[in-house]
């Protein structure tokens, strides 16, 4: 039973009236309609979990997603993920996520993952990871490529949220299931993964509507846009990153300086602002 899933699913369709997402769904006859399955989704926007969801339900199934432990540990957001039983991932112990996947994929849960770890600024497919393609293979169920045009222009990184009514056409593709051989090398078999998601995202390009000039910036730079270029995007993320890795040092070093005071019993000096 999924006490949480369907409501959440009820909300969001609410949701995506109200902001007259207009959604062409293609593939979803590729969705099995019972047994194990790696979801392999690109990533463009915060919202691309909803959307790659949505194109499972006319097979009557729900995606278990891979997200980050942050998620799970927000006091609103996390009873939700857990009941939603998806899949926490804590970056510096990947090991665990991993099993848990793997487990729910021989369990006949679809599972969805983003091969590309983070959110591509450029809208084109970044490096993929081979992990989707090592869960497949060693639960010995297939990958389901699916693509998805227009999330960005909803909600994405280092761009203003667009929650109100839009109107913005979602397409989506769920590509031929792709089976992994027992002896194939992951990393070739990402690297078929990628082509074939490269393709759907192109025949997506092709179909979808125009998009206004005042959002050009939504359209990559490889097909005329003013969106980052790879490289651009990759500077960007690393920059990211780093920022990221410095406020986590700070972090750890003022919970250290807090262990000792705390050991010392001395209590901590309050600094005093001047103003």
């Amino acid at each position: 039973m999924d006490l949480v899933y369907w409501p959440v699913i009820g909300l969001a369709r609410t949701v995506f009236f109200a902001q007259g997402l207009r959604f062409t769904v293609t593939g979803t006859e590729h969705v099995p309609r019972k047994g194990g399955a790696v979801m392999a989704i690109n990533h463009t926007g915060y919202l691309d979990f909803t959307y790659a969801g949505y194109a499972a339900l006319p097979a009557r199934r729900l995606v278990r997603f891979m997200a980050k432990e942050s998620v799970f540990a927000h006091p609103v957001s996390g009873p939700v993920m857990r009941g939603m039983k998806h899949i926490p991932v804590d970056r510096t112990a990947g090991a665990a996520a991993y099993r848990k996947a793997v487990d729910a994929l021989r369990g006949g849960e679809i599972v969805g993952v983003y091969p590309e770890a983070t959110i591509s600024r450029s809208f084109e497919l970044k490096e993929f990871k081979p992990g989707a393609a090592r869960m497949a293979q060693e639960a010995e169920v297939p990958i389901l490529p699916t693509v998805i045009l227009g999330a960005q222009r909803v909600w994405t990184k280092g761009q203003p949220k667009n929650m109100g009514r839009s109107n913005t056409p979602i397409y989506i593709s769920v590509g031929e299931p792709m089976t992994v051989t027992p002896h194939e090398d992951p990393v070739e078999a990402t690297a078929r993964l990628k082509a074939a998601m490269a393709a759907q995202l192109d025949a997506l390009w092709a179909a979808y509507p125009p998009i206004p000039e005042s959002e050009a910036h939504f359209i990559p730079a490889v097909r005329g846009g003013k969106a980052p270029t790879q490289e651009e995007a990759d500077v960007i993320h690393r920059a990211d990153a780093e920022k990221r890795r410095e406020a986590a040092r700070v972090k750890a070093e003022q919970a250290a300086q807090a262990a000792q005071t705390a050991q010392s019993g001395q209590p901590l000096k309050k600094k005093r602002f001047r103003g």
